[in-house]
This record gives C-alpha cells, sequence and structure tokens, in this order.
C-alpha cells in the first residue's frame, strides 16, 4: 500500500481563492490590512517576509512592510507595534521572529492588540483557544487541522498522537484536537524528550503529527499500517545539485508512505498552509473590526 498525498500546496491553493473572493466582497466595507515587522537580516525571516507579503498582495490584502536596523532598540520596536495598534488600516501585527538578543520578544508579542494578532501568539489569544473560545488560532496548528478536514479524515474518537511539545505547534495542537470541534474530538498523547518507550504510542496512532525538529527521526516500524501522518518538519539536510537547500520532514516519507494510508510531503505539506491560515485570520480581523463577524 502507498499512502495518499495530501498536498498543502493544493490545499493552500484552494483556500486562497476562497478568501480572494471574500477580500473582494468585503472591499466597498473594508480593506484587510497586514504590517510584517522585521529587525535585522536574518535571510530566512527575510524570505518568509517576503512571501506573506507577496500572498496578501495576490490576495487584495493591503500590505506593508517595515524593516528595521538589528540595532533598533527595544523601546523604538514598542513604539512601532504601538503605533500599528492605533492604525484604523490595519487589522493584523505581525513581528517575525527570532528577534536580536538585546530584545525581550515575550515583551514585544505581548504589546501587540491581541484582536490584531494574527499570528496567534499573544497569551490572551491562547487562553481564549485552550478555553475553546473565539479568537486567531495559531497559523500551523490551524493549517494541520485544515489539512485534516479537507481531506476528510476522520478525526473524532481517533487516537492522535503528537511528538513535539513547542508553544508554537505541538502544545496547541494537542489542545485544538482534543476540543468539541471540526477536526477535534479525538484522544490526544503528547509526547517529548522525556516520553519513555515513544514507539509504544506513535505504534497506536490513527493520526500521527510530529513537530519535533529532527530530521527523518520517524521510521516505518515506529508507526501502524494506515495511519495518518502530518509532518510539521522542515530541516535542511544539505544541497541540491542547482545550489537549493535539500530539506527533510521530521518522518522518514520514502518508508512511512508504504504503510500509511495518508501522508504530509515535505516540502508541499504543511508548509504552504501556515501562511495562508496567517491570511485567514487577516481578514477574520477586518471582519471583527468592521463589525462583520
Amino acid at each position: 500500500m502507498s499512502a495518499k498525498i495530501i498536498s498543502g500546496t493544493e490545499t493552500a491553493k484552494a483556500i486562497r481563492e476562497e478568501l480572494k473572493k471574500e477580500v473582494a466582497e468585503l472591499a466597498d466595507k473594508v480593506i484587510p490590512g497586514l504590517v510584517t515587522i522585521l529587525v535585522g537580516e536574518d535571510p530566512a525571516s527575510q524570505s518568509y517576509v517576503a512571501a506573506k507579503n507577496k500572498t496578501a498582495h495576490a490576495l487584495g490584502i493591503h500590505s506593508e512592510q517595515v524593516t528595521l536596523d538589528a540595532e533598533t532598540s527595544e523601546d523604538d520596536l514598542l513604539a512601532l507595534v504601538e503605533k500599528y495598534n492605533n492604525d484604523d488600516k490595519i487589522h493584523g501585527i505581525l513581528v517575525q521572529l527570532p528577534l536580536p538578543k538585546h530584545i525581550d520578544e515575550a515583551k514585544i508579542l505581548n504589546a501587540i492588540n491581541p484582536d490584531k494578532d494574527v499570528d496567534g501568539f499573544h497569551p490572551v489569544n491562547v487562553g481564549r483557544m485552550v478555553l475553546g473560545e473565539k479568537c486567531f488560532l495559531p497559523c500551523t496548528p490551524h493549517g494541520v487541522l485544515e489539512l485534516l478536514q479537507r481531506s476528510g479524515v476522520e478525526t473524532s474518537g481517533a487516537e492522535v498522537v503528537v511528538v513535539g511539545r513547542s508553544n508554537i505547534v505541538g502544545k496547541p495542537v494537542a489542545n485544538l484536537m482534543l476540543q468539541k470541534r471540526a477536526a477535534g474530538n479525538a484522544t490526544v498523547t503528547l509526547c517529548h524528550t522525556r516520553t519513555k518507550d515513544m514507539d509504544f504510542h506513535t505504534k497506536r496512532a490513527d493520526i500521527l503529527i510530529v513537530a519535533a525538529g529532527v530530521a527523518n527521526m520517524i521510521k516505518a516500524d515506529q508507526v501502524k499500517e494506515g495511519v495518518v501522518v502530518i509532518d510539521v518538519g522542515v530541516n535542511r539536510i544539505g544541497m541540491t545539485e542547482s545550489g537549493k537547500a535539500k530539506l527533510a520532514g521530521d518522518v522518514d516519507f520514502e518508508s512511512v508512505k508504504e504503510k500509511a494510508s495518508a501522508i504530509t510531503p515535505v516540502p508541499g505539506g504543511v508548509g504552504p498552509m501556515t501562511i495562508t491560515m496567517l491570511m485567514k485570520n487577516t481578514v477574520q480581523s477586518a471582519r471583527q473590526f468592521a463589525g462583520l463577524a
């Protein structure tokens, strides 16, 4: 058996088409606005920010990018965040991480108006998420849920095992999947570096979500026949002949796909969903500020 490939590229494309239509329909009432703030010249961060702005423009979202010198003070960055907190044209504020070491990331993220926190990282939104209240869901976990739901994967009553306990992916996706919601109602086990006999847990999984940041760590002998695998990992493992970064997920794709019923590839799996969910949150925020949601 060879697994069905769950394409994040195709799913993200479909959602973006939906968002493009929604933005066009909102145009006479509100134009969603997103600002991305980049401090320093980290190449990966520059690439991420450029992709976010390109996607926003393609959807008809008003997008602004502010690039600051790496020596920018914490106070100056806080003042900039406050400026956009009070800007009626902006409905989403994204400060690209990581920040230079002299800036307290938590202090900056906490300064963003929770109603403009389209990354879903503010403690207020995290709390709302845990309680199952309306909020901006963190983009990558939200993307995982969309992939499962739109691929027709039954999550209700399923044994879901999450490998990785980060605040960005592992903990929020585990919380969301146990809630009474679409792509939820699962029985969830969260594994991490101190888990004893991890194979015992991964072999029980009907749905296995891996976000550990270790290339090819999950092998075929660690999963059962028919498992659905969502691989969140993106690891650089060298360079291609054309000089591009060679990427691998946290799952040994070639071996595991022969046992899985469905699996996400890397690249082209969860990755494209993250930016798409950021755009979805921005449109949701604009609706809320306009009193339409």
